[in-house]
């Protein structure tokens, strides 16, 4: 098994290939930054401009700016609660609403939950070690476990403060006071949730998407306070409590995505058609027989991958590998989230079944182990060669 760095890539397509085939590189981009402003340079480092690179620096690229943006998303949406909540600080202080205060000092602290998800991309910057052999991407799926316990905490902080003013009913002072600083608070935490959940798509970051769902959170619970001074104005006082027990209710829904959302990467589940396409971008490179064992997961907002193709027995090691650097490549430029792939090199001779005797036990001892019947590929080659890429 042999190492190869993404930014051995480029120079793998200078050499002689026993399958030789075109591909387009023409690929332009500005190349005045030189000349750029010292504010556009640092805007660069925030928001993804073009580059000249291979497709594996732009894949590298990608990841890096991935954090990068995701630090970017973190600061802009701060500065967004905390102006929203400066605002409704201001009105506290003109209507002295002491209901509004604890409002108000509940949406500065959930403003700090970015805080840990901050570090999280931070740490995801850091290369990996003989100790975090995948490096630290996994930090933002912790980030996001501690955001979900976050919209859990709203939620029951709603259901609580519902049940109380259902029991215990209180009069709503400053009516309209209350209303502008509810409203306030809705737009601020929507806007934020829209920004956050954008770019986390963006970025695949699904503990961004998890803090977008949880500021979309808090602007139900300020969107429960709207609707309950207006319906107190209108002559109907029990619609605050009721409001928010319904409110409580949609937040529920909004933790149950984010629940789905970070099971799904913390068990490494992608979407179906993300292998399918794998297997058809490897198998339509020329001189590949098949594809198989498939394999897909991220980490942090990077995907890693590995797979087994199926080459002509007669290549030699150097026919293999060139062969697999096509795979690579073809890879890389259809996915631009892909940060790692593993491709082994498989034999199409059929006499080498009998080598898979060697580890053939082994695997199906591991399946049974794990409560399955029968080992989940069902057909396997002798690895002759592999090669594998890491980001660093």
């Amino acid at each position: 098994m042999r190492e190869h760095r993404h930014d051995e890539h480029a120079d793998d397509h200078s050499g002689r290939h026993e399958y030789d085939h075109e591909h387009d590189h023409n690929h332009d981009h500005p190349h005045d930054q030189e000349h750029d402003s010292s504010f556009w340079r640092q805007l660069r480092e925030l928001i993804p401009f073009g580059h000249s690179h291979s497709h594996a620096e732009m894949n590298i690229d990608a990841a890096l700016e991935g954090s990068k943006r995701g630090t970017w998303a973190l600061k802009i949406s701060l500065i967004g609660l905390g102006a929203t909540a400066l605002i409704q600080l201001i009105v506290v202080i003109i209507s002295g609403s002491v209901g509004l205060l604890a409002d108000t000092i509940h949406n500065f602290s959930d403003a700090l939950t970015a805080v840990p998800l901050w570090i999280a991309f931070s740490l995801a910057r850091r290369p990996a070690n003989r100790r975090y052999t995948y490096g630290y991407g996994r930090a933002e799926d912790v980030a996001g476990l501690f955001i979900v316990l976050m919209i859990f905490l709203s939620s029951a902080v709603a259901a609580y403060e519902s049940v109380q003013k259902l029991l215990n009913p209180q009069p709503i002072t400053n009516l309209w006071w209350v209303a502008v600083a509810a409203l306030v608070g809705f737009l601020g935490n929507e806007g934020v949730a829209v920004f956050r959940i954008r770019v986390g798509s963006e970025i695949g970051s699904a503990a961004l998407v998890a803090d977008g769902l949880h500021a979309r959170a808090d602007g139900f619970t300020s969107l429960a306070v709207l609707l309950g001074v207006l319906g107190v104005a209108f002559g109907f006082p029990m619609a605050d409590p009721i409001v928010g027990i319904l409110i409580t209710i949609a937040i529920l829904f909004v933790l149950k995505d984010a629940v789905v959302t970070m099971w799904h990467r913390l068990m490494d589940a992608v979407e179906p058609d993300l292998v399918d396409t794998i297997e058809q971008v490897a198998s339509q490179v020329p001189g590949i027989r098949s594809v198989h064992n498939v394999q897909v997961r991220w980490i942090g907002h990077k995907l890693s991958a590995s797979l087994h193709a199926v080459v002509p027995a007669q290549l030699s090691v150097g026919g293999s590998h060139n062969l697999i650097q096509e795979v690579r490549h073809a890879l890389f430029h259809r996915l631009p989230h892909l940060a790692e792939i593993t491709v082994h090199a498989d034999p199409d001779d059929k006499s080498a079944a009998e080598l898979d005797s060697l580890t053939a036990h082994h695997e199906q001892s591991g399946m049974m182990e794990q409560g399955q019947g029968e080992p989940i590929h069902t057909h396997r080659h002798p690895d002759i060669t592999g090669y594998s890429i890491s980001v660093h």
